[in-house]
């Protein structure tokens, strides 16, 4: 079966500058078959919000759990775990990094990078592989960032994608997008994603097959075995 492309961190309005709406349909015309709208745990809008009959692609809720307090993280992905088909912790934090990546019901570390290094080491990356926590390279980093923020960006994912490869870490790359003009199409992030040292399958599976697979085991987890079909006990 042909891997679907899937943009895994699309923020729309209020947090960004565009409708649902029209990054669906941007998404669509970009190439993907899947997108994940994510929301922070902060945001105005809910889950239900989202719209997830849409034809042409496959459109999925994310939550974003975001906080400055290390003792609130596990609560407050306990608390959202359920409402979300994508669950992501926006790290950014040593302790925040640490915490996300030991809790088997987070499925992604969005934003790992600190102000001092890349938030990762071989203590974390061995613990994202035991509990099945994939890391983001955000692309933002890269396509918005200019002189020695972008240097920065693009030594640190240098250094996570080295301890991904090593531990076996699964990756994602995605656009975090708060507007269409910032989203790119697949073919894209890939030839991006090669400039920090992916190679073109690696590039691939972290938009394609890597986040299918989260997607597929959580709708199983849910209780959703394929489209139309639903476990009932």
């Amino acid at each position: 079966m042909k891997s679907k492309f899937c943009d895994c961190n699309v923020h729309p309005l209020p947090e960004g500058k565009d409708t649902v709406a029209r990054m669906i349909n941007f998404a669509k015309h970009l190439g993907y078959q899947r997108i994940i709208i994510t929301l922070h745990s902060d945001s105005e809008l809910s889950p239900s919000d989202i719209p997830t009959d849409v034809k042409g692609i496959e459109v999925y809720r994310g939550i974003e759990v975001k906080t400055q307090s290390p003792s609130k993280l596990n609560g407050l992905i306990g608390k959202y775990r359920k409402a979300a088909d994508f669950l992501s912790v926006h790290g950014g934090n040593e302790k925040i990094n640490r915490l996300a990546v030991e809790n088997p019901y987070v499925d992604c570390l969005m934003h790992p990078l600190t102000e001092k290094n890349s938030g990762l080491n071989h203590v974390l990356a061995k613990e994202a592989v035991r509990n099945n926590v994939a890391i983001e390279f955000n692309m933002d980093l890269i396509l918005k960032s200019r002189g020695g923020r972008r240097v920065y960006a693009f030594s640190h994912f240098k250094t996570n994608l080295m301890l991904a490869r090593k531990y076996g870490v699964a990756t994602i790359v995605a656009s975090n997008s708060r507007s269409i003009f910032h989203m790119r199409a697949p073919r894209e992030m890939i030839a991006i994603s090669q400039l920090f040292g992916m190679n073109e399958r690696e590039a691939n599976d972290s938009i394609s097959t890597i986040p299918g697979e989260i997607l597929d085991k959580n709708c199983i987890n849910n209780g959703a075995v394929f489209e139309g079909v639903k476990i009932i006990e």
